[in-house]
């Protein structure tokens, strides 16, 4: 018997389920993790824009910008970037550590949410 003949009917069968078991499971955490960190920018912006004095529709115009900001390059550089630069040249007195802290806590705070389904 050869190894490929090891690998069929109900071996195979068993196989294939774990296989598209772990590949559901990746897309749903990448989905959720997408999720996550489009609701941390949103509310990083949010809490940006409340720092500079916007309000209302500017409040809100400037926290798409924020979303929008993330598709610039991989990682959360572009997201930090724009928003330290931003409150930086608002003359808000804000440290590298005070928005990295903020992105870190607003991230845990999306996460739960949409693992709760919120």
């Amino acid at each position: 018997m050869s190894p490929t003949d090891r690998l069929t009917g109900d071996h195979m069968t068993t196989f294939n389920e774990r296989e598209q078991g772990f590949e559901k499971k990746f897309a749903l955490d990448q989905d959720q993790d997408f999720k996550a960190h489009a609701r941390r920018n949103r509310a990083l912006g949010e809490w940006a824009a409340g720092l500079m004095g916007l309000e209302g529709q500017h409040l809100a115009d400037y926290a798409k910008v924020i979303v929008k900001s993330d598709f610039e390059q991989p990682g959360d550089e572009d997201v930090f970037r724009k928003v330290y630069e931003d409150l930086k040249g608002a003359g808000v007195a804000v440290s590298e550590g005070d928005v990295r802290m903020k992105m870190a806590e607003l991230l845990a705070q999306a996460r739960e949410s949409v693992k709760a389904g919120k």
